[in-house]
């Protein structure tokens, strides 16, 4: 709880400072009260996601087009960011985290995705990262990796995917041979996100035989010999964050850097994307929140066949429709944040529920508001189409939508 207040005092500073500034999207929600996100949060909540709102209307969202057009990965926005506590959002206090739940983290990277979504992913990839080390490290580790982290200072890169193991991930070839008091990292990582720019590297890798049961964790740090990295990914969406393969020749990492046990990777890597599954939906949400919102204003004063377009009863309807279907992905999203959060044997099938859920719907909601706004939604001077670029991604990421459906029927079809 103290901790709660604490970033909520640097919140309140914050939302002092700009107070004067243009009003954040949440703040035109008069007859849109219907998908206003702050419904059922506490007072306190309620604070800080005014102010993430306003951190994403001001330091965010003037610079969006221009992140993505540049490819520009926007080091001092993330850092004024990481002042506020969004650094570390779930990581413990005594490391220099935040110590909020996994429901107050949703509320703020849905807040921030207003804002830029492609940085926003990166921000949950990182805190996801943080909090692997605060939760699995030792004392030693939590003390050296996590208060550069927390203040960003130092950014994190999450490694699992490989060139050969995308939703297999259980077979990943990488390997980490044991030699004296370090070990000896051979093997590549594919689409890594802030891969090249980034500090420190978690890595998922084989220490012993086949299956899930001979991974292991290494933190790598950046500057390593052996450690290189491949050409930057020219991509879609998501152009805010560099995308390169890690690459690891005869890389020598300390026994130290393991997080956990030999072996114990493989849940390490599991445990961090059931939160990575919520952040990435909630990233999701915060696009179609900003979606509907500029569906609702095209439609208000777009004119076509003598009258607005909010005449038009097929697009009454599908504007209902798309605020419905946020509505009902984010208290999904919620409801799975909270299994999380109180360790519900149902959680990760929730999770998997919510990231399927919200990431579908959520497309589909950006998508139809480029529709409604026509070929202007289709120029690079409308924000719509970058939200329709960014969050496609989120159907691929953390699990594809497909493994999502897996993990949910397993669970079904094991109660039989």
């Amino acid at each position: 709880m103290a901790a709660s207040r604490g970033l909520c005092f640097g919140l309140a500073r914050l939302g002092a400072r700009m107070g004067r500034s243009r009003p954040p999207l949440t703040h035109r929600r008069g007859v849109s009260s219907c998908i206003d996100p702050s419904h059922g949060l506490t007072e306190e909540q309620k604070e800080f996601q005014k102010v993430a709102f306003d951190f994403a209307a001001n330091e965010m969202a003037p610079h969006m087009a221009e992140w993505d057009q540049k490819e520009l990965f926007p080091v001092e926005t993330m850092r004024r960011a990481a002042q506020l506590g969004f650094g570390g959002i779930y990581v413990q206090p005594d490391v220099g985290g935040s110590g909020l739940s996994r429901l107050d983290t949703s509320v703020i990277f849905e807040a921030l995705s207003t804002g830029c979504v492609s940085t926003t992913a990166y921000i949950s990839i990182h805190n996801m990262c943080v909090w692997m080390i605060d939760t699995f490290g030792s004392a030693e580790q939590r003390e050296k990796f996590c208060p550069d982290l927390c203040l960003m200072e130092k950014f994190a890169s999450y490694c699992l995917t490989e060139p050969g193991s995308g939703s297999d991930a259980a077979s990943l070839s990488t390997s980490a041979q044991l030699k004296g008091d370090h070990y000896i990292l051979n093997g590549s990582k594919a689409f890594i996100s802030g891969g090249g720019d980034t500090d420190v590297y978690v890595v998922m890798c084989r220490t012993g035989g086949k299956g899930p049961k001979g991974i292991s964790c290494l933190v790598v740090e950046k500057g390593t010999p052996g450690l290189n990295f491949g050409k930057k990914e020219m991509k879609m969406g998501w152009n805010s964050q560099p995308t390169r393969a890690v690459i690891f020749e005869d890389c020598a990492v300390p026994v130290a850097n393991r997080l956990g046990m030999e072996g114990q990777g493989f849940n390490i890597a599991m445990r961090g994307l059931n939160g990575g599954r919520i952040n990435i939906a909630s990233c999701s949400l915060g696009a179609a929140h900003a979606c509907v919102q500029l569906a609702r204003d095209h439609l208000l004063v777009r004119k076509q066949f003598g009258e607005t377009l909010s005449n038009n009863q097929f697009l009454q309807f599908k504007l209902a429709e798309m605020a419905t279907k946020l509505v009902a992905s984010r208290l999904l999203v919620r409801q799975a944040a909270t299994a999380l959060q109180e360790n519900r044997s149902d959680a990760a099938s929730l999770c998997a529920m919510a990231k399927l859920f919200a990431t579908d719907e959520c497309f589909s909601i950006c998508n139809q508001a480029l529709q409604m706004h026509g070929g202007y939604g289709y120029l690079k001077d409308y924000a719509v189409q970058q939200f329709v670029r960014d969050i496609r991604v989120h159907q691929i990421l953390e699990g594809t939508n497909e493994v999502m459906r897996m993990i949910v029927s397993r669970n079904l079809l094991s109660e039989i």
